[in-house]
């Protein structure tokens, strides 16, 4: 054990997780968080670290791959329209464009939660904290994603009503999905489909199970977030005020240490005035 790793281990509850550290101050994902300690590319007070449980402290200073990792700043959202011939990852083995490189550059460091195939348009959300992402990517946040289908070949809307219940395909559960065909042009049919789960492929998966073949897919909504009238390429922040209505990342105006400060005053007036009533009719008496 290495002297960042004796510094915290005196409290179990010293500070945060270094990897929840990571993933906060929006380096990367919990998940690459451990690859990175694992990789020898994370140090604490310039020793590297071996376990991602380790605890850090606001006063420990974290370097990763020898950068400085900075405080972490306010949670910020935007909204990005993907346009279809990008992938979501910073860095792609086979050199194809990806989201990150077509960012602005006043766009400070950020990641996307979830993702979208490289052929798939739409609203992809980005965050620079990593532990919001991966909050709004669990199955059990149950956000609606809505999106756009343009398939080829021969469907009814009965033909969709399988998916309501869930089904299985080559031994994957999918859970109920929403789906209502809009319209039909010649051989193609246009489909909007809702989903929880968005699992690897799914929409093209459950599509392709009933014979059509997806020639256009686009993401239009995240749960309370909408693609609306952005241009395919544009990013766009999210409202501070949106974010705090929409995430609660803000305590009430109230807390509680505020309401019980003002039931204990309120108590303490009523103890008084029965006080000085008792005093008096002892005067009058």
């Amino acid at each position: 054990m290495n002297k960042a790793e004796t510094k915290t281990q005196g409290s179990a509850f010293a500070g945060e997780r270094v990897a929840k550290v990571l993933a906060r101050a929006g380096i990367c994902s919990r998940r690459d968080a451990e690859r990175m300690i694992a990789a020898g590319l994370v140090q604490v007070d310039g020793e590297p670290i071996q376990s991602p449980a380790l605890n850090v402290t606001p006063d420990q200073k974290i370097h990763v791959d020898g950068k400085l990792v900075p405080r972490a700043e306010p949670t910020r959202v935007w909204r990005y329209h993907k346009p279809a011939g990008q992938v979501t990852t910073h860095k792609d083995p086979e050199g194809r464009p990806t989201v990150f490189d077509a960012l602005p550059q006043d766009i400070p460091r950020v990641i996307s939660v979830g993702r979208l195939d490289y052929n798939t348009e739409g609203l992809l959300l980005l965050t620079n904290d990593g532990e919001l992402a991966r909050r709004l990517e669990l199955p059990k946040t149950a956000w609606l994603r809505k999106y756009r289908v343009r398939v080829f070949g021969k469907v009814t809307q009965e033909d969709l009503l399988k998916f309501e219940e869930g089904t299985t395909i080559d031994g994957v559960k999918y859970g109920p999905v929403q789906a209502t065909l809009d319209r039909v042009q010649r051989g193609n049919a246009w489909i909007t489909m809702g989903l929880r789960e968005g699992k690897n492929r799914e929409v093209r998966r459950l599509l392709e199970s009933i014979g059509l073949k997806v020639n256009r897919l686009i993401r239009v909504s995240y749960g309370p977030f909408q693609l609306g009238n952005l241009e395919a390429g544009q990013v766009e922040e999210v409202n501070p005020k949106t974010l705090d209505e929409q995430l609660g990342l803000k305590p009430s105006k109230k807390p509680a240490w505020a309401k019980a400060k003002k039931k204990a005053t309120s108590k303490n007036a009523a103890s008084q005035s029965k006080a000085k009533k008792h005093a008096d009719r002892r005067r009058r008496s």
